[in-house]
């Protein structure tokens, strides 16, 4: 059963690939719509000698109060992922569509890159997919079980790494379905999100994908961290913010690697992007029964 299917009776509310490539599809940035401020009411019963004795009744919640359980419920989808890979409202005229989603891939690869990315990501109180390799989290498992510890989301991102695009099925199966099993064994639970290396990709993987239960995504919003190896480029924390910002769109769906210059840009990348009026889905909101 989709792990949604419990709420599909609920009112959706407001809430506020290493790929070293480019994405097929680049979507232009739409318009943004502004949030309904929500007004909190409380009110306390007045104490009485009669009202002891009167029977009590319990008032209907309120529109404000069925609000705020809506947004916070993470069982709850209010996102979904069109054709460009972008995070987008399931209902637009009551959830925000200027956000962006993160996404962070080729890990975990050691305790001194991921801290400080984490440690961004609970500044910022933001969520994140990090799209993890078969051979790195049975190197470092520990790393694994980090990520789901802080409240952030596993994907899969292959074993190995390589291009599955030129895969026969019998490799992708195995490249994919050992991920989900590994993830399970350490986690207790199978990533839902797949990214393929490279954003390589072909029916077979689209299939198998699929049969695992996993949304299939590249993605929208590329930072180019990998291409800043050595010292081609001195200042990589405004040359990341520079190519996320100048392809920057409601809904951007955006790589980032566990890099350490990554992990260095991140606090000025996640600060300019709010002070754009941006803020950061979190993925247990994405409707990953959706497949666009």
């Amino acid at each position: 059963m989709n792990r949604f299917a419990a709420a599909a009776a609920v009112p959706l509310f407001l809430l506020s690939l290493s790929a070293c490539g480019s994405s097929d599809n680049q979507a232009a940035p739409e318009p943004t719509a502004t949030s309904a401020a929500l007004e909190t009411r409380a009110s306390s019963p007045a104490a009485s000698a009669e009202a002891s004795t009167q029977p009590i009744s319990t008032p209907e919640p309120s529109a404000s109060a069925e609000f705020v359980h809506a947004a916070t419920d993470p069982t709850v989808p209010l996102y979904q992922m069109n054709k460009n890979y972008d995070i987008v409202p399931i209902d637009k005229e009551k959830t925000d569509r200027k956000v962006v989603l993160l996404t962070f891939d080729d890990g975990p690869k050691d305790e001194a890159t991921l801290t400080p990315i984490l440690d961004t990501l609970d500044k910022h109180n933001a969520k994140a997919i990090f799209f993890v390799n078969g051979y790195r989290v049975k190197e470092h498992p520990e790393l694994l079980k980090a990520l789901v510890e802080r409240g952030q989301t596993i994907g899969n991102h292959s074993w190995d790494h390589i291009k599955l695009g030129k895969e026969s099925a019998e490799t992708i199966e195995k490249q994919i379905g050992d991920v989900q099993n590994l993830v399970k064994e350490l986690t207790g639970s199978e990533p839902v999100f797949f990214r393929p290396p490279h954003a390589s990709g072909n029916d077979d993987t689209h299939r198998i994908a699929k049969e695992h239960g996993l949304l299939y995504m590249t993605w929208s919003d590329g930072s180019l961290d990998w291409e800043m190896t050595g010292d081609k480029i001195k200042d990589k924390t405004s040359a990341i913010i520079k190519n996320v910002t100048d392809q920057l769109h409601s809904g951007s769906n955006i790589l980032m690697h566990e890099l350490p210059w990554t992990g260095e840009a991140l606090d000025s990348l996640l600060s300019t992007l709010e002070s754009k009026g941006y803020s950061f889905v979190d993925p247990a909101l994405i409707d990953t029964s959706v497949q666009p």
